[in-house]
């Protein structure tokens, strides 16, 4: 009797039977980790203007707490990928989650600046956990189960952030804003527990050895891109600082990328990188990550502006955590429908309608409605894009790679999202500190906010056009769905 074992470049890959036990749990325990990792990421926004007070320090510090764990999440997701692929998906995931609880109970305990910039490296190290968690729903659920499940956990990020940023500020307002990271804490904590006891570890891992060089090397030249980047606007984008580490990336990712090409066992496999149903869904994930972060930010200010701005509703905090609302429930009803759409007619006519209703809402937005109804309604297609859109892009990522390579392309994956949020932040800044009138005061044109929106939906209307041009994941040489054939070996007994 024979044994059918899996290989990568000639190395033996284990296997075993996928686990069908408790789908629905499995599903959800992996979903709430996704949300729990966005929380991270959106807890501090509302809270800025208040921690230079809070934590007797200056503005231009404070904005570190967004920059550090950007930084550490786009490091530690590919690095973190392909640990996952090498050694186990589970093990890595709890990890993950492990670092989260710590930095954010180390962020709710702080007593300084200093202190609450450890825990939120530590909390951006876990970004991977989105593309674990896809890898695990994949190799482990039944068939069945993967495209909803799939499409809830991709969604996971932009429900978290929806969620995130009025839930920040309704508990900063009522109770303390440290009873935020502890919170945050706390599930970490039980997520640790109940992934360990109830999702199984992923059967399919490549072997081999970890690629230190490639992980140094994507490390420096996504640290110079993302400081230029976040730091562009305060700095100066003119400045010497940023200038240089505008020449550092420029300079690294090329040397990084002749490396990875010549490499057994690279950290990133820039071969099936490159495949057109790779590279042109990854290029639309930045500007739908752009498309989508842009409503986040922009719609709580305008909730929150005066009546006299001409364009404000003058709410509260807690008011415009309840207006935000249908946002993130807009995002979790329409994930499992989208699933249903791309089992239908595929996951690039799902990508496609979702960046058409991105381009929708953000035009919708960038006429500045009225009424307060008519922006929820703007900032609800926006979400229904963004679900659409969020749902397909891991869809068409792990079509079009070997099943080996699921954890580490869906991490990459993750990193355009967090490369479209960044430049969106980069963009708003540079438009708002342009347009901000500050005679007699600080005064914010409603223009400002009409560019923004405008330049979303240009966003959401290349990506369209982008994912509509991408090649069938199907087409694509090796993919998943022809890859495990392909390097199946049969082994005597």
């Amino acid at each position: 009797m024979g044994e059918l074992v899996f290989t990568r470049n000639g190395v033996p890959v284990a296997t075993a039977a996928p686990t069908r036990s408790r789908p629905a749990l499995v599903i959800g325990l992996l979903c709430a980790s996704g949300l729990a990792v966005s929380l991270v990421q959106t807890i501090v926004v509302p809270l800025l203007p208040q921690f230079p007070h809070l934590l007797d320090t200056t503005p231009s510090t404070v904005s570190w707490l967004i920059t550090a764990t950007l930084v550490a999440g786009a490091v530690s997701a590919p690095v973190f990928g392909r640990l996952g692929d090498m050694y186990g998906k589970r093990k890595i995931l709890l990890f993950s989650l492990a670092l989260v609880a710590v930095g954010s109970v180390l962020g709710a305990a702080a007593p300084d600046i200093s202190v609450m910039l450890v825990g939120r490296v530590l909390q951006g190290a876990a970004f991977g956990v989105i593309a674990l968690g896809i890898s695990i729903i994949r190799d482990e659920l039944p068939e069945e189960k993967v495209g909803a499940g799939i499409a809830l956990m991709s969604s996971s990020l932009g429900i978290g952030a929806a969620v995130g940023l009025p839930l920040a500020g309704v508990v900063a307002q009522v109770v303390s804003w440290r009873w935020l990271f502890l919170g945050v804490g706390l599930i970490g904590f039980l997520l640790v527990a109940g992934v360990k006891a109830y999702v199984p570890e992923s059967s399919l891992r490549t072997g081999g050895r970890f690629d230190f060089t490639g992980a140094f090397g994507i490390t420096i030249g996504l640290v110079c891109v993302l400081l230029a980047v976040s730091k562009g606007s305060d700095w100066g984008w003119h400045s010497p600082v940023v200038l240089c580490l505008i020449g550092g990336a420029i300079v690294v990712f090329p040397l990084w990328g002749w490396y990875q090409l010549r490499t057994s066992g690279p950290l990133v496999d820039l071969r099936i990188t490159a495949r057109p149903a790779v590279l042109l869904t990854n290029v639309t994930t930045v500007l739908i990550g752009f498309a989508m972060f842009a409503s986040f930010v922009m719609t709580t200010q305008i909730m929150q502006a005066a009546p006299s701005s001409g364009y404000g509703f003058g709410l509260s905090l807690v008011g415009a955590g309840i207006a935000m609302l249908p946002m993130g429930a807009a995002m979790a009803v329409l994930s499992p429908v989208s699933a249903r759409i791309s089992a239908w007619r595929g996951p690039r006519t799902t990508l496609v309608f979702g960046g058409l209703m991105l381009l929708l809402g953000n035009m919708m937005a960038a006429f500045l409605p009225s009424s307060l109804g008519m922006l929820i309604l703007a900032t609800t297609v926006i979400s229904v894009g963004s679900a659409m859109a969020y749902s397909a892009m891991p869809l068409l990522v792990i079509r079009a790679v070997p099943q080996s390579e699921t954890a580490a392309a869906n991490s990459l994956n993750t990193l355009m999202r967090q490369l479209g949020t960044a430049t969106c932040t980069a963009v708003i800044a540079a438009i708002t500190s342009a347009m901000t009138v500050h005679a007699g005061g600080t005064v914010v044109p409603p223009q400002t906010y009409t560019i923004v929106f405008v330049v979303a939906a240009a966003a959401a209307l290349i990506g369209t056009i982008i994912a509509a041009l991408t090649p069938s994941p199907e087409a694509a040489p090796g993919a998943a769905g022809e890859a495990a054939p392909a390097v199946a070996e049969l082994k005597a007994a």
